[in-house]
């Protein structure tokens, strides 16, 4: 089973959730996909590339707690399960978390550690450290684990120390690092950045996500310079804790979906086992 750990579906515009994210939508009219990118055509295109099952990851294009359609989508369709923003500082966090958590198919939210706080999920800034914060917030970290939350985060590779600090003070929780944590492809995994990652290593709850390889590389299909990074992450996690995913339509401005499946067939020492784990039994493994 074929199971895409991250894409992204969202709905039309209307009066009770507008667009309000004007980087978001000007991001929207460069890809190849329809502005409204719903589920339905989420499912078509999976049919299309052979992929079983996906997590729709919650898309900021309308306000970005707004978790409306995430929610939707995965109630309407068992293929689909979903990932939520919640703001972990509002007054309300807690109650968001266990309604967000209390429908069927939602499996946790997401951590944008690389927005600055004020101007989330519309810009990126690797310098900001807001996450050390979200540590204080213990009646929210509470109810994830009661709710079996899991974590999911998008950091810088220069601010991987933070989501140890996180991880170490909430260990009960799953986590999976998003997107390589926006790697140099210019650098070895080993020489750089990028080592940080072997920190977690020894963390059975975190697993490194292998995706949006296509806005990492500075190479065309299939992406060649970022493939080590797969191997060191391999030799450092082992294959159950590395989970590939698409990022798609997100991605869909340099790649057709059919890329983002199969370029994990073209790293060289990859086994066809390695591959089955990467693209589903590790996550598989992550939510068990």
């Amino acid at each position: 089973m074929v199971i895409d750990s991250h894409t992204h579906a969202w709905g039309l515009p209307s009066q009770d959730h507008p667009w309000v994210n004007g980087d978001i939508i000007e991001l929207v009219d460069t890809f190849s996909t329809d502005a409204g990118y719903t589920a339905d055509k989420l499912l078509a295109d999976m049919d299309e590339a052979g992929v079983d099952e996906a997590v729709v990851v919650g898309y900021p294009i309308c306000e970005w707690t707004d978790n409306w359609y995430t929610i939707r989508a995965t109630a309407e369709y068992d293929r689909l399960s979903g990932i939520v923003m919640i703001d972990q500082f509002a007054d309300d966090a807690v109650a968001n978390l266990r309604s967000a958590m209390a429908n069927d198919g939602v499996l946790g939210f997401r951590l944008g550690a690389i927005c600055p706080y004020d101007r989330m999920w519309e810009t990126f800034d690797p310098t900001v450290d807001w996450l050390r914060d979200v540590i204080d917030e213990t009646e929210f970290w509470q109810a994830a684990r009661e709710t079996d939350a899991t974590v999911q985060i998008l950091a810088h590779v220069d601010q991987l120390d933070q989501v140890l600090e996180l991880v170490d003070a909430y260990p009960e929780l799953t986590y999976l690092l998003d997107h390589f944590s926006h790697a140099d492809p210019s650098e070895k995994p080993g020489d750089s950045a990028f080592a940080a990652y072997a920190d977690f290593s020894e963390y059975d709850n975190v697993y490194a996500k292998v995706s949006e390889v296509q806005h990492r590389s500075a190479e065309e299909y299939p992406y060649s310079d970022m493939h080590d990074h797969v191997r060191w992450l391999l030799d450092k996690f082992g294959r159950e804790r590395v989970i590939w995913g698409a990022d798609f339509p997100n991605v869909s401005d340099v790649a057709t979906y059919d890329e983002c499946v199969t370029w994990l067939e073209h790293v060289d020492e990859l086994s066809t086992g390695d591959i089955n784990w990467l693209r589903g039994r590790s996550f598989e493994r992550a939510l068990s």
